[in-house]
């Protein structure tokens, strides 16, 4: 065999190792991009509020001092209860109050009717808004001065004076729900909607041929089709409205009197208005801890429901 044979069976297989190398190092170049901005904005303040949970730290002044469970004692001393009470206050009424009227609207829209498409496109609009700019709209709306609320019940007579709704305990808990529904029912409604029109249609008609009422076919028919979907629908909003910020911060900002503070809003006011970066880690400890088991039972959701559905 001649030498110009030997490299002409060899070329090929240079070529395609040089191919699988340059495709993979074409691949690092496109993920490492993602990484750093990964690394840089999750992975380093992550770790750093870990690290800074175990010693005493103030942005006011320099330096470290390792106390190390000191702060996680603290948090779990100091008012740990009323804390966990007031999120989960928020958390409960932005996740069943969007489920119900998402629900509701759901079984609405999946029935045929003129204007059906065009709602269905109107109803999307509050979940299109940033969360800052809803906050700032219902801020608006609840202001004791010039609140379009207040000028409403006023004119139907159902209140004398007006009413500082985001001042007051009781009526400021409920307008974080009310402005937080307004955002986040229209994403329940797609997913149930969705979950609706997988509904068998020869159910339903056997089930009517048999005499049962819209009530009944709901529980019998509609609703363990989409169970799975709706409780994977509750579960990630109690997951995400247990770490909201911004409709809570730009609203009361955790008041009156700090009744309306959650996790997300004690962490930023310790880390950044208390300076204490310390106290701030050992929340963001104990609040991380609360999201996982949230985010394991999630997980078991989700692979239960595709082992139910691979049957």
């Amino acid at each position: 065999m001649t030498s110009s044979s030997v490299t002409a069976h060899e070329s090929p297989g240079r070529g395609r190792l040089g191919s699988r190398l340059s495709e993979r190092t074409f691949l690092v170049f496109l993920l490492l991009p993602g990484v750093v901005l990964l690394c840089a904005i999750v992975l380093y303040p992550l770790l750093r509020s870990l690290v800074s949970a175990f010693f005493d730290e103030n942005l006011l002044y320099p330096g470290m001092e390792f106390v190390g469970l000191e702060n996680l004692s603290a948090v779990l001393a100091d008012d740990f209860g009323r804390l966990v009470w007031q999120t989960l206050i928020f958390t409960v009424g932005a996740t069943i109050a969007p489920f119900l009227i998402g629900l509701a609207l759901a079984l609405v829209l999946n029935q045929r009717f003129p204007g059906q498409r065009l709602l269905r496109g109107a109803f999307l609009i509050p979940w299109l808004i940033p969360g800052v700019v809803v906050s700032f709209l219902w801020m608006w709306i609840f202001d004791a001065n010039y609140g379009v609320l207040n000028g409403i019940l006023m004119s139907l007579g159902a209140i004398d004076s007006p009413v500082a709704w985001l001042f007051q305990t009781d009526t400021a808990r409920g307008a974080l729900i009310i402005a937080k529904t307004w955002n986040t029912f229209p994403w329940v409604m797609v997913m149930l909607l969705a979950a609706l029109q997988t509904v068998p249609g020869e159910l339903h008609e056997a089930a009517s041929m048999d005499g049962a009422g819209v009530v009944r076919r709901f529980f019998a028919v509609t609703w363990p089709h989409i169970r799975g979907v709706a409780a994977l629908v509750v579960l990630l909003e109690f997951i995400w409205n247990f770490q909201h910020f911004d409709t809570i911060f730009v609203l009361t900002g955790g008041g009156p009197a700090g009744t309306t503070s959650t996790f997300a809003t004690e962490v930023y006011d310790t880390a950044f208005r208390g300076y204490d970066l310390g106290h701030a880690g050992a929340l963001g400890i104990v609040w991380m801890a609360l999201l996982t088991v949230l985010v394991v039972v999630y997980v078991w959701l989700s692979e239960r429901g595709e082992k139910e559905g691979s049957r």
